[in-house]
């Protein structure tokens, strides 16, 4: 029988996250379906799915999801990233409140957006965390990142530890809203853990964003909006609310 599934399925993954076992099991039962990993920029990544860019997207919550329906994956570990020499170092695992008074480096490309964050901002803002690793090895603050981000920007003259009490960050795979394509209800199959063969794979309807979910795209949508740092109740020494 002849299969219906187009020859590529294109899956966009935003710096860190991991597609490496689903696109194993994906080629073990699809090996006539080549699996396309495109890397996106973790801001234009929801965007690609809605334009047909790629067909779907591993992504970090809070993103702007409007015309997607999302399955969650996982949570991510945040950690701060400091250099060896820094006396958080000296710790296996901080809190918040460790980092209370900390410099900290907030990349304009920042994946947590959290609400609250521990620290004192610096004045100058990277383009993206890649840059701010920099300025963190320079000795201008720590970065408060998921762990997958820490491990992919690995420098030997830094290290990081995990925040215990830090919220977890998100990871879930994005699709367009509506009856799937054939091929991409077959990849949610992948990612939910059915087995091959199994028909609830074919054709269904992609779900319905969780509350947790809704909640994460409106602070997206918010500072989309562009508020502007500053104007809360936190003061100068605080990241602003959104």
């Amino acid at each position: 029988m002849t299969s219906s599934l187009p020859p590529d399925l294109r899956l966009g993954y935003v710096p860190g996250a991991t597609p490496a076992k689903w696109a194993r099991i994906w080629g073990e039962r699809h090996p006539d379906v080549r699996l396309v990993l495109v890397p996106v920029e973790a801001a234009k990544a929801a965007g690609a799915v809605r334009d047909g860019a790629v067909d779907l997207a591993l992504l970090r919550l809070p993103a702007e999801t409007d015309g997607l329906a999302t399955i969650a994956l996982y949570e991510e570990q945040v950690v701060a990233v400091v250099p060896k020499d820094h006396h958080a170092a000296a710790a296996d695992e901080l809190t918040a409140a460790d980092l209370d008074d900390e410099p900290t480096v907030l990349p304009r490309d920042d994946a947590l957006r959290w609400d609250g964050a521990p620290g004192v901002p610096v004045e100058h803002r990277p383009d993206t965390t890649e840059a701010a690793i920099e300025l963190v090895a320079a000795g201008l603050g720590a970065l408060i990142v998921p762990q997958s981000l820490a491990r992919l920007h690995h420098r030997k003259d830094l290290t990081y530890r995990p925040i215990t009490d830090a919220p977890g960050s998100p990871v879930v795979l994005a699709v367009p809203e509506g009856e799937q394509a054939e091929a991409v209800a077959e990849f949610i199959g992948v990612v939910r853990g059915r087995k091959a063969g199994s028909s609830r794979g074919r054709a269904e309807p992609a779900p319905k964003r969780t509350a947790r979910e809704k909640t994460l795209a409106k602070q997206a949508a918010r500072a989309a909006a562009g508020k502007k740092p500053g104007a809360t109740k936190g003061g100068p020494g605080k990241r602003p609310r959104r």
